[in-house]
């Protein structure tokens, strides 16, 4: 009998918590009050959740059309003054405004930013980073003219280091532009014929010379200035591929002094 009372007590409390939440959601499921956007809605739940499905994107897209995202107000007004990116949701694959968008300033007042996908982007707005992001004003990308892309990972963008001296060291002779050695601004190759020390010729006759004949890749050896490093490089490499043809100014110097005795 006494087991019976307690589960009818029980079932009595859940069935008066459920009428509750659906009569008076504001107080008893909401996270806390809403931004003051839609503080007129925060006695109307279901202006924006759906029972027991919750906020879904056709609610925001009833008042936040996603042609004018970013360009015009919901009630017309022309967005010509804020300096903020956000006409990129025209081109989002989908609508799913919860994914980066919370309304309550409750625990979780907005998504942290780096909760957004990048794969929400089509190809083309994804590689279009500055359309959105600002570049950063160091020294390395105040030179900088072309996409983050070139360099950055958006799914590892933060830590994002370079360090430039782990390809080639800047020293005295080669302190210069980017875009000397990084042609039309893409900095995932190079090239050093952008100099007049370094023509295509006089770098084929110096390497074929000593009989080097894969020389296209520079900084395979030459990783600064120094010479005699690139040497141990190239004699390192050669051992470890094994296909390397030609020898370096020691071997011919050797070689040369062989054929004399």
């Amino acid at each position: 009998m006494k087991s019976k009372t307690i589960t009818i007590i029980v079932g009595l409390n859940l069935a008066a918590l459920i009428v509750l939440a659906i009569l008076y959601p504001e107080f008893m499921i909401a996270p806390g009050k809403t931004i003051d956007a839609h503080a007129e809605f925060s006695d109307d739940c279901f202006a924006c959740h759906t029972p027991f499905i919750g906020s879904t994107p056709d609610k925001c897209i009833a008042c936040h059309k996603v042609a004018d995202i970013g360009i015009r107000t919901t009630t017309g007004l022309a967005i010509d003054k804020e300096k903020k990116s956000v006409a990129f949701h025209q081109k989002l694959r989908e609508d799913d405004c919860v994914a980066c968008h919370s309304d309550h300033k409750g625990v979780q007042a907005y998504r942290p930013i780096g909760q957004f996908s990048h794969t929400l982007l089509y190809p083309e707005m994804a590689r279009e980073c500055s359309s959105c992001h600002a570049s950063p004003d160091d020294s390395l990308h105040r030179k900088t003219k072309g996409e983050c892309s070139s360099c950055h990972d958006a799914e590892s963008w933060v830590p994002a280091t370079f360090d430039h001296d782990q390809y080639f060291v800047f020293d005295r002779d080669h302190d210069t532009e980017c875009a000397t050695c990084h042609i039309n601004d893409n900095y995932s190759t190079y090239t050093c014929y952008g100099c007049h020390e370094h023509s295509r010729s006089k770098i084929r006759g110096e390497h074929v010379e000593e009989g080097i004949y894969e020389y296209e890749n520079c900084v395979e050896c030459h990783r600064s200035a120094d010479e005699d490093e690139a040497e141990r490089i190239w004699r390192s490499l050669r051992m470890e591929k094994g296909g390397f043809r030609g020898r370096g100014r020691g071997d011919r110097y050797e070689h040369d002094h062989d054929d004399d005795d």
